[in-house]
């Protein structure tokens, strides 16, 4: 039978549930169990799809197409799975469900209520993911205890335990336990309170995992697991990791997928990390560092490009390099700003994006490291960006645009697909999750896959316009990827330049530290060639075969 572990917070937000749930896969997917993740937020949306990224943050898409929470990200990022849109459920969905079933007739006239009729809901979310495929099904639970919101997910989660039975499930309580200067204390009230509020709601925790800056004594977790009901040896120190990536090497050294396998009864398996112990020494050994530019329009939320910035590392991990990210605001980089801002980087990286603003500052940064032989890797918006500077600087069509920023374009280079014209409904018009793509045999694009076909996850709604096709065939911009139907162009490139490269797709949602995305592997590669040809004393280090293998 599927074992259960609810991941909740207290005290503050932003300790790191989703992290603290990741890593706790992680560690029992090392011990040889199957998991899967999924994360129940308490907003009204449906999903996150049409959130302001200044708001939410990033939005995660899955393989069949889910616009989903970040923290989704982290979830494949640790257990090397991939998740579906089933792993994320929101308070709007999961309301629309039900009032679309008490339209449907289906209660039968009942009166609809939080009690019963939402919490039932939200427990047939949760075991959607159950199966016999399945060991641990981890969910985390959006929100601190405490919150207005997140109250009928407690209740859920609480009744789950007597529906499903006390042995078929655990619960993790993540707690902050701060230090006071004055007092040069650390303080464990917050805990107690935070504990205190989740046992009133019927949900007693099996595990605290308490956030702090200095090393929990062990008086401190005596104390802590006296107040909280809680055995000593399941409370647990997280502290601020150098990366995000030893956390799961500090929590089995914390032992808690130990003490969550005691507690939903699986046999203390031999637990394997070497390949990860290996994965976070080359981390912290690495000394060569590349400046790649990251031009968004949402560079103020850092989290709003959180998987191009992973990918990022995880190419470094690669190539033994850390890599800085240098945070750019589009609408900055037009005309003179352009040489200034972006000369002394190694690389470059337009990152997808909805909207005109700042549209003709990726534009201007494409042009730039195009002519400057600066590598730069576009995505989604910024394949379009660069496709659209091509056609104006090179193949001297003035004024060319995408119809999403100028309808009156006379060249649309980019636009929307003919039979997507007349759609009403955007989201009907988007296209969603994964496809598939033919790689031009002999492009750069497909020597980095080391494949010809190969998948990535989409999301965006205007495509390369097949008319201008022929224009840009005969230059040296190669249309290096297509749909399998040839209508669609996938992957652009640049014939003769170090690493000019963009795709509409994302593949950033890929990447895994110990895999990562193979155009993300090419971008950092030729940011390292650059920064050694303007600093011949920089080390060289070579890719490490063993922590990454093409797709």
């Amino acid at each position: 039978m599927t074992k259960h572990v609810f991941v909740t917070g207290g005290v503050v937000s932003g300790l790191g549930k989703g992290l603290t749930g990741s890593s706790l896969g992680k560690l029992l997917k090392a011990r040889g169990l199957r998991v899967t993740m999924q994360k129940l937020d308490p907003y009204l949306n449906v999903d996150p799809g049409t959130m302001n990224p200044f708001e939410h943050g990033e939005v995660f898409v899955t393989d069949d197409g889910g616009e989903t929470d970040l923290d989704l990200g982290h979830y494949e990022r640790f257990i090397d799975e991939s998740l579906t849109q089933d792993s994320n459920a929101t308070t709007g969905s999961i309301y629309e469900a039900v009032i679309a079933a008490e339209r449907r007739g289906d209660y039968l006239g009942r009166t609809v209520q939080v009690i019963p009729h939402i919490t039932d809901e939200i427990k047939r979310r949760i075991n959607r993911l159950a199966g016999e495929d399945v060991d641990v099904v981890i969910t985390e639970v959006g929100g601190t205890v405490g919150d207005i919101e997140i109250l009928p997910f407690l209740e859920a989660i609480r009744q789950f335990r007597l529906d499903v039975g006390r042995q078929n499930v655990c619960y993790v309580h993540v707690t902050l336990v701060p230090f006071v200067g004055p007092s040069a204390e650390q303080k464990t009230k917050p805990t107690q309170h935070s504990v205190t509020e989740l046992r009133s709601r019927g949900v007693q925790p099996d595990a605290i995992v308490c956030r702090s800056q200095d090393l929990l004594t062990s008086d401190l977790k005596r104390k802590i697991s006296n107040l909280c009901d809680v055995p000593v040896g399941a409370v647990v120190y997280c502290p601020d990791a150098r990366s995000l990536y030893e956390i799961p090497l500090v929590l089995r050294d914390e032992q808690l997928d130990r003490t969550v396998c005691e507690i939903l009864g699986f046999d203390g398996g031999e637990i394997d990390l070497a390949g990860w112990e290996k994965l976070v020494e080359r981390i912290n050994q690495t000394e060569t560092a590349v400046r790649i530019g990251l031009i968004g329009k949402y560079v103020s939320l850092p989290d709003a490009y959180l998987s191009v910035v992973e990918a990022l590392n995880h190419a470094g991990i690669h190539h033994g390099a850390a890599v800085d990210v240098e945070w750019i605001q589009a609408e900055a980089v037009e005309g003179l700003l352009t040489a200034e801002r972006l000369r002394d980087l190694d690389g470059i990286v337009i990152p997808g994006g909805f909207g005109e603003r700042g549209v003709e500052g990726k534009i201007s940064a494409a042009s730039y490291a195009r002519q400057n032989d600066i590598p730069c890797l576009g995505l989604c918006l910024g394949m379009q960006a660069m496709t659209v500077e091509y056609a104006r600087n090179v193949l001297g069509l003035p004024g060319a645009n995408s119809t999403e920023f100028d309808r009156r374009t006379p060249h649309p280079v980019i636009d929307l697909m003919e039979s997507q014209r007349n759609v009403t409904d955007k989201g009907g018009t988007m296209r969603l999750g994964a496809y598939v793509a033919q790689l031009r045999a002999g492009s750069q694009t497909a020597r980095l896959y080391g494949e010809e076909v190969v998948s990535e996850r989409h999301r965006h709604r205007y495509e390369f316009n097949p008319r201008y096709r022929s224009r840009f065939e005969g230059s040296d911009l190669v249309l290096s990827g297509e749909s399998p139907d040839g209508r669609l162009v996938e992957f652009i490139e640049l014939d003769g330049h170090p690493f000019w490269v963009g795709t509409q797709a994302h593949p950033e949602f890929k990447s895994r530290p110990d895999r990562p995305a193979p155009l993300f592997m090419g971008l950092v590669a030729a940011a390292l060639d650059r920064a050694r040809g303007r600093n011949p004393q920089l080390p060289e280090i070579s890719a490490d075969p063993a922590l990454s293998e093409a797709r």
